[in-house]
């Protein structure tokens, strides 16, 4: 674990869309949470549910080294991604960005800002 400070330092070198190799090292419920990714970093990466096929066999298995993209980080110390394949994205994801992140296409190559702290879900 890093503390706030570095993650705060180490968030400002990444951007949007910016792809790195990673090996799936964990999928903990298929078809309920999502993957756990390495990344290299000293923090890991996790591409959510809402990203993957909707058939939990579709998606990347433990293991599987592949390129995944930049798609949030914020105070957590974990950088959410995206699949770079789009064996492993949800079959809708163009509907998808367009309904729930339009601003994606122009987001991509922008430093990844920080939104502040997380503030727990009502």
């Amino acid at each position: 674990m890093v503390t706030d400070a570095e993650w705060a330092r180490m968030r400002k070198g990444l951007r949007f869309g910016q792809v790195f190799e990673g090996t799936v090292v964990k999928v903990p419920r298929p078809g309920a949470i999502g993957i756990f990714v390495d990344i290299g970093l000293s923090v890991g990466g996790f591409v959510d549910v809402v990203l993957l096929p909707e058939e939990s066999e579709d998606w990347p298995a433990e293991g599987t080294v592949a390129a995944f993209e930049i798609w949030w980080a914020d105070s957590r110390q974990q950088i959410r991604l995206k699949p770079s394949d789009s064996r492993f994205l949800r079959n809708d994801f163009a509907d998808f960005v367009e309904r729930f992140r339009p601003s994606w296409p122009s987001d991509v190559g922008r430093p990844v800002r920080d939104p502040g702290p997380v503030t727990p879900e009502v």
